[in-house]
C-alpha cells in the first residue's frame, strides 16, 4: 500500500523522475519522464538509459562515479537530444538510494534520476529580453531618423529651387544633390518603419509563400534549389498578406544571399500546439521554418541580429530583418533562430486567432 502511495505521489509530479538499477535499466520512470521522452511506459521499463536518448551532455561516466562513490551530482542546463531529435535543456539530478535489504535481497534501484525541463524557462525570459533591446534600439533609431527626416527635407527642397535656375550644364549637380536626398529619404523612411494599419483576414498561407517564392526564383541563381514541406492541413489564418509577404522575403533573400551561388533552402510549414509567444499563451500556433545551408551567423551578430542597422554584409542595410520583426509582431508572433556552420534556421510563430 505504501509502494503504492509512492508511486501515485510520484506520477503527480511535474518532475520527470527514474530509477535506475546496477546495470543502468530503467525499473520506474513516472508520467512527466513518459511525456519529456516521449516513450511508454512499456518502451522504457527494463531497457538502458542510453537507449531513451540519442545524445545527454552529462556523460555516462558520472553516473557510474555516482554507484562507485554512493555521491549524488547536479548537471545545470544540460542539453538532452531525444529519439524524435528534439532538443531540450533540462537541470539533472543523480542521487545514489539507500541500498534496504529484505530476505538477503537488494533493492531494485540504486540511482534516482530528476529531470527538470528549463529551456521553456529561458526562452521566454531570453524573448521578453530581446523584446526589450529591440525596442530601445528602434527608439533610438526612429529619433535619429526623425532628426535627421527635417533637415533633408529642406535640403531637398532649396536643391529643387536652385535647379530651376541654373543653366543646364550645372543643373547635374542640383539633381545629384535631389536624387541623394531621395536615396536617405527612402533609407529613413524604411528605418522608421512600417506604418500603414492594414486590414487582416483571413488567407492560404501556402499562396502567400508560393508568390515569394515566385518572386525569388526570377533571378534565382541556378545552383540554389528551394524546397517545400507544407502542412495541407493548416488552415486559412488571420493576417495581412503583404506585411507577411514582406517580412519573410526579407528572411528568404537573406537565406539565397547566405548561400551564394550554389546550397539549399528549405520552407517548412507546420501548426503547434499550446504556444507561449511574447509572454502570452495562444491554443494554436502557425511555424514557418526557413532553412539554409549557409556558413552561418557569426558569433559576434548574434546578441544585435534583428537591431537595424546590423548587417554582415559590406553592401547590406541591415534593416531587413529588423522591419521583419517589426511586421510579425504586428501580427502578435515573434521570430527566433538558431545557426552553426551549414545550418541556419528561422523560426517565424504566428499564432492562429479565430475571429
Amino acid at each position: 500500500m505504501a509502494s503504492l502511495q509512492k508511486n501515485n505521489i510520484l506520477d503527480n509530479m511535474v518532475t520527470s523522475i527514474i530509477m535506475l538499477d546496477q546495470q543502468m535499466n530503467v525499473c520506474y520512470n513516472n508520467l512527466a519522464a513518459e511525456q519529456l521522452f516521449k516513450l511508454s511506459a512499456k518502451r522504457m521499463n527494463g531497457s538502458q538509459l542510453s537507449s531513451l536518448y540519442h545524445h545527454l551532455s552529462s556523460s555516462k561516466t558520472l553516473f557510474e562515479q555516482v554507484i562507485a562513490t554512493k555521491q549524488g551530482f547536479t548537471d545545470n542546463l544540460a542539453t538532452l537530444i531525444c529519439l524524435d531529435r528534439r532538443s531540450v535543456t533540462v537541470d539533472l539530478s543523480v542521487t545514489p538510494l539507500a541500498q534496504e535489504t529484505s530476505d538477503n535481497q537488494q533493492s531494485e534501484g540504486v540511482l534516482l534520476l530528476e529531470i527538470r525541463q528549463v529551456d521553456q524557462q529561458q526562452r521566454i525570459s531570453a524573448e521578453m529580453q530581446q523584446i526589450t533591446q529591440q525596442q530601445l534600439a528602434k527608439d533610438l533609431v526612429k529619433g535619429l531618423a526623425h532628426e535627421i527626416k527635417n533637415p533633408l527635407g529642406g535640403l531637398r527642397g532649396a536643391a529643387q529651387l536652385l535647379h530651376r535656375r541654373l543653366d543646364d550644364e550645372s543643373k547635374e549637380y542640383t539633381q545629384m544633390i535631389m536624387e541623394q536626398a531621395d536615396r536617405l529619404n527612402n533609407l529613413v523612411e524604411r528605418l522608421l518603419g512600417p506604418n500603414k494599419h492594414h486590414q487582416h483576414a483571413k488567407h492560404n498561407i501556402h499562396q502567400v509563400l508560393e508568390k515569394i517564392v515566385q518572386l525569388v526564383s526570377i533571378d534565382l541563381p541556378p545552383h540554389i534549389i528551394i524546397k517545400r514541406d507544407y502542412d495541407p492541413s493548416i488552415p486559412d489564418i488571420t493576417i495581412d498578406p503583404e506585411q507577411i509577404q514582406q517580412a519573410l522575403l526579407n528572411i528568404i533573400q537573406n537565406a539565397i544571399q547566405a548561400v551564394a551561388n550554389r546550397g539549399e533552402i528549405s520552407i517548412i510549414t507546420r501548426i503547434a500546439n499550446q504556444m507561449t509567444i511574447n509572454g502570452k499563451r495562444h491554443r494554436l500556433a502557425l511555424i514557418i521554418t526557413i532553412v539554409d545551408n549557409g556558413p552561418g551567423i557569426s558569433d559576434d551578430l548574434r546578441q544585435t541580429l534583428f537591431y537595424p542597422m546590423v548587417t554582415g554584409r559590406a553592401e547590406g542595410t541591415g534593416l531587413g530583418l529588423s522591419i521583419a520583426q517589426t511586421l510579425i509582431g504586428q501580427h502578435q508572433g515573434r521570430i527566433d533562430f538558431e545557426s552553426s556552420a551549414g545550418h541556419t534556421e528561422f523560426n517565424i510563430t504566428i499564432p492562429v486567432i479565430n475571429d
